[in-house]
């Protein structure tokens, strides 16, 4: 056979049957999750206008500059979606009579003109979440205890790591960080765990920052207690933003505490995610052994997203969270777990002159809600059990011109090697 020439575009991928059964039970997991937190599912397009895409509330110009863009016959501007959120505004904005809050969640193809690294490709899929309509840090506490069960349902130990943009920016303001270097500011220390002390500091000096904010900053993050929120009462005097943020934090830890899931969730004081979207509370997902450094779950609370987008005086504070499907497909596809086979029960006609007989049986185990297929190469039946022992085929249902005649098909057990002779009428099989 002449080979094709043909490649996947850089940054796609093909599944096949065994990775896309493992991508497909991570779905289904998180979606029934979704659902039993009360939910409810949604489906934007594709493909939207560039100039909603591009609003000023998206994420930011380096997602803009990874942001697929195309034009259609009429010439009008159009954009494949980077993530799930603005599409998800364009929702509200479009829908004034749904009721708040309203919950939500959406699992779909994104697409990014970006970097490739483990779990992250070019067109990818994110699971979504969000509340909209509430400021409660209720919402918050649900959303991290969804994560929790979501991910212990999948057999995976994370950690959640979580902070206040209004508490960190505060702090850097109480440490005499001119404003306009606190968003930089912010970039850098998020950096805290890849570069270490010494690289944070290096970085903070190139950016012109005053010696005395710098030593400043370099206090706190060596101060042992940077994680107690307790302590940190006492540390930015009446800074309004800091105090804000502070109580947003002791409200959702005690929620944490009373849920006992403090072990499972830490607070780091120099998490920021995204500067130009989170407003309030901000966490990220890692998984507990860190086999993958990057987070595999992330959100926050986004307030200004929504109502700026639609303009108005309309208010609609929010909070959300993401699941990032191919990034947990990499971490559960090296496992070598048990792996099914592709159906319970796999059907053998002996001869050719029992195929339909065999078609018969099969249907007959389909309508009764068994997985059933048929064997259809013509394999000598010695290579078809070998084969479905490889596969983890429960039983193997064996029709030949005998087993007709005698109105019967024999079933053999593959886990107990035991059979069964059971009756069958191939004139009325349903």
């Amino acid at each position: 056979m002449k080979k094709m020439a043909y490649q996947n575009v850089k940054g796609t991928q093909d599944y096949l049957p065994q990775a896309e059964t493992i991508r497909r039970t991570i779905r289904q997991t998180l979606e029934q999750t979704f659902i039993t937190y009360g939910y409810q599912p949604l489906e934007t397009p594709i493909l939207n206008y560039t100039d909603l895409l591009a609003s000023k509330y998206g994420g930011g110009a380096e997602i803009l500059k990874e942001m697929y863009q195309l034009s259609e016959q009429g010439q009008r501007d159009l954009a494949l979606r980077y993530d799930l959120t603005i599409p998800f505004a364009k929702v509200i904005g479009l829908n004034p009579s749904l009721k708040m809050p309203f919950k939500r969640y959406e699992i779909g193809k994104v697409f990014r003109d970006g970097p490739i690294k483990t779990g992250r490709l070019r067109e990818f899929t994110q699971c979504d979440v969000d509340i909209t309509g509430t400021s409660s840090i209720l919402a918050e506490a649900e959303l991290m205890l969804m994560a929790l069960d979501a991910f212990k349902k999948l057999d995976l130990k994370v950690t959640i790591q979580y902070n206040n943009r209004k508490l960190l920016t505060g702090l850097l303001a109480f440490l005499d960080t001119p404003s306009d270097l606190i968003n930089e500011t912010i970039l850098i220390l998020d950096k805290l765990e890849k570069i270490g002390t010494e690289g944070v500091i290096s970085e903070l000096m190139k950016k012109n920052l005053p010696l005395n904010t710098v030593q400043k900053i370099k206090r706190f993050v060596d101060d042992s207690h940077n994680t107690d929120l307790t302590y940190l009462k006492n540390v930015a005097g009446t800074n309004e933003t800091f105090t804000q943020g502070l109580e947003e934090l002791e409200a959702l830890s005690t929620y944490l505490t009373y849920l006992n899931v403090n072990d499972k969730c830490s607070f780091n004081p120099f998490l920021a995610r995204g500067l130009d979207i989170y407003t309030g509370t901000v966490y990220e997902v890692f998984l507990t052994d860190s086999s993958i450094t990057s987070s595999i779950g992330s959100g926050g609370r986004y307030d200004r997203t929504i109502g700026g987008l639609i303009g108005g005086d309309d208010v609609f504070p929010t909070v959300g969270l993401s699941f990032g499907l191919d990034v947990i497909y990499t971490a559960l596809k090296g496992r070598g777990s048990d792996e099914r086979g592709e159906s319970e029960y796999l059907v053998l006609p002996v001869t050719t002159s029992t195929t339909k007989e065999a078609l018969a049986v099969a249907q007959f185990l389909r309508t009764r809600g068994y997985q059933a297929n048929i064997e259809m190469s013509g394999r000598k039946l010695n290579k078809v059990m070998e084969k479905a022992n490889k596969d983890n085929i429960r039983y193997v249902v064996v029709i030949g011109e005998d087993e007709v005649q005698r109105g019967m098909m024999n079933v053999k057990d593959m886990s107990t090697g035991k059979t069964e002779l059971k009756s069958f009428n191939y004139a009325a099989p349903l």
